[in-house]
């Protein structure tokens, strides 16, 4: 590995790490992620920090849970003084820069970036803020309802489209810029996209790719609602499943329209990747998302639950020194900005007290890993915080209002089987309970997310009256920098801006 490698990261929203065992499954149309998948280190049991999109994210540029950044569901203010993977590289020297969605809330847009080539597709602002005070309360304007099943297939152009096609063309126009050798700094580009997220619309070329998929239909049968666990029935409830009566056609067209996006993000891809042979750059690759989806599993939709569809994401790395296998080990999304600053050779030494992640560098090395891998919840569809421990086989799910879950993933990988209550699992029980009970004060944790709450709601109904300034990051383009103006050399400028020279 070079000393000052460049850093490719590449982030898709809500894909389902279930489905890339080892990479992507064989069924799915994604050649340029198998392609990848073959260079890579493969994570088999990657996991988000926290299943929800600005949580998961800030978990995962900080290395922290939402515990320590704060950050507990999709319109909590991540603050500017704790520092992300962009702000370690940029301190050491490099380029940061962010092409697509992080989900940043609150006035910093950048938390360590130098650029940023696109807006953000959700608000920046508090106004998708839950409430413990108002349990069961549903925000019908902004909280998931399952319409995005009901509706459904296929459309040529969307929002959601329309977004990540404009991520993709900065991102491929960043890296022949980038090509040109204008800036000596290493560089490190972040690619966040927003698909294959509900709503299940794709186009029709990746529509037509699964007309005769096998998998359309879940693997499990849907768990009636009276015998869901108790969050999963406050999720339900939060989705409005009573208004709607989903059938299985919905549900096929729900899950083809995932499949297909997934194909299209697949594609986008691709076409950074051939960028950056074209333009003869190398980087260390790394390919995750920031959660998963859980696609009718269980009778369930979306995310927000550490069940193995919500919980579990893909996450592979192609770097020199990393040998291309696939590693079965428990790992989190909070470890890729340990894992950066190790690449880098960055020390994180100042900050690593109140970093809850840790570098992957060892694993790839060979050596061993015993550490659980932790995850926390405290946003919509839940009336106090809760918390996941991943060890081994084992996962443990605890909330104060809720009885614990234990299961058995290698005999129970589809999560049916509740062991908490077993007596042969008693001393399983035990041990991982007094290391949730070691790490998490469940009430402390309930009292702070309470209070950012009520902050937050008093602060969002203030800003709202009078004159409004949004904290929407608004892209600025130089356009007296670009192309050809009056103050630039002409004769330079035609060859300052063309990669490769002399060809």
């Amino acid at each position: 590995m070079t000393k000052r490698p460049n850093f490719l990261i590449l982030m898709v929203d809500q894909l389902n790490g279930t489905l890339f065992p080892d990479g992507p499954a064989d069924w799915l149309h994604a050649p340029n992620l198998k392609a990848l998948a073959e260079r890579s280190l493969r994570f088999a049991n990657a996991y988000t920090g926290s299943p929800l999109c600005a949580p998961g994210r800030a978990s995962f540029m900080s290395g922290q849970l939402p515990s320590r950044t704060r950050v507990y569901d999709n319109a909590a203010e991540f603050a500017s003084d704790i520092p992300t993977f962009a702000h370690h590289l940029r301190r050491a020297g490099w380029q940061t820069c962010l092409s697509g969605k992080m989900h940043f809330v609150g006035p910093d847009q950048m938390h360590g970036f130098e650029e940023r080539l696109t807006t953000d597709i959700y608000p920046a602002d508090f106004g998708w803020t839950p409430d413990y005070r108002k349990p069961g309360e549903r925000i019908d304007w902004w909280y998931h309802n399952l319409g995005s099943v009901t509706g459904a297939g296929v459309a040529e152009i969307t929002n959601q489209l329309e977004y990540d096609d404009e991520v993709a063309h900065n991102a491929v126009a960043k890296i022949y810029d980038l090509s040109r050798g204008q800036d000596d700094r290493p560089w490190c580009l972040t690619v966040s996209f927003t698909h294959p997220h509900d709503p299940y619309v794709a186009r029709r070329k990746y529509w037509d790719l699964y007309e005769d998929c096998e998998h359309l239909m879940p693997e499990g049968e849907a768990i009636p609602y009276d015998e869901q666990d108790p969050h999963s029935k406050r999720l339900m409830d939060s989705c409005d499943w009573r208004a709607f009566d989903i059938t299985d056609e919905q549900v096929a067209r729900a899950r083809r329209g995932y499949f297909a996006n997934i194909s299209y993000v697949d594609d986008k891809i691709g076409e950074i990747l051939a960028a950056l042979e074209a333009s003869r750059q190398e980087a260390v690759i790394i390919f995750l998302s920031d959660h998963g989806d859980m696609l009718g599993e269980r009778g369930l939709w979306f995310k927000m639950n550490f069940f193995e569809g919500s919980a579990r994401v893909p996450l592979m790395i192609a770097a020199p020194g990393f040998k291309p296998r696939l590693d079965p080990t428990p790992v989190s999304t909070i470890d890729v900005t340990p894992t950066l600053a190790d690449l880098a050779g960055i020390s994180m030494a100042e900050v690593l007290p109140w970093t809850d992640g840790e570098s992957l560098l060892p694993l790839a090395n060979g050596e061993a890993r015993t550490s659980p891998v932790t995850m926390e919840y405290a946003a919509e569809g839940s009336w106090a915080p809760l918390v996941c421990l991943r060890d081994g086989p084992w996962k443990y799910i605890r909330c104060a209002l809720d009885p614990e879950m234990l299961f058995n993933l290698d005999s129970d990988p589809a999560e049916r089987t509740n062991l908490a209550a077993d007596p042969a699992h008693a001393d399983t029980l035990a041990r991982l309970r007094a290391a949730s009970e070691a790490r998490w004060n469940l009430d402390r944790f309930d009292a702070a997310v309470r209070e950012s709450q009520a902050r937050r709601w008093v602060v969002y109904e203030a800003l709202r009256n009078g004159a409004y300034f949004p904290w929407d990051y608004q892209p600025l383009q130089k356009a007296s920098e670009r192309y050809m103006r009056n103050h630039m050399d002409l004769n330079i400028l035609e060859e300052a801006k063309r990669f490769p020279r002399g060809e």
